[in-house]
């Protein structure tokens, strides 16, 4: 799902850094409300199929986490690797990073 950003920058300023983590964030999520999309996630790892009622809390989760601001604590890692490459880029060994905030969304429904 990520896509690797291969610019490099000097002095990119951590807001910068923050936009392009809620970017990348936020397209995960866009990519959860298509419910085919959703289905397939939980079914594959939680063995799950939503009923239409689960389904849609969870889009109204999503929709509230595309409004919210970045958890800076839950990225705090990132971030810093960020800083310390000096690049505003995401690399494919993060991806594990964004499912796992929307996976503390997608746990509340598995039970």
């Amino acid at each position: 799902m990520l896509t690797e950003n291969v610019n490099t920058y000097e002095n990119v300023s951590v807001d910068h850094r923050i936009d392009l983590i809620r970017k990348f964030r936020n397209d995960l999520a866009i990519h959860f409300l298509e419910e085919q999309n959703l289905q397939f996630y939980f079914k594959e790892h939680f063995k799950l199929k939503l009923n239409t009622i689960r389904v849609e809390f969870i889009k109204k989760e999503l929709y509230e986490l595309l409004h919210s601001s970045v958890d800076l604590v839950h990225y705090a890692t990132l971030l810093i690797e960020m800083k310390q490459a000096g690049t505003a880029s995401l690399a494919g060994k993060n991806e594990d990073l964004f499912y796992d905030e929307l996976n503390i969304i997608f746990r509340k429904y598995t039970h």
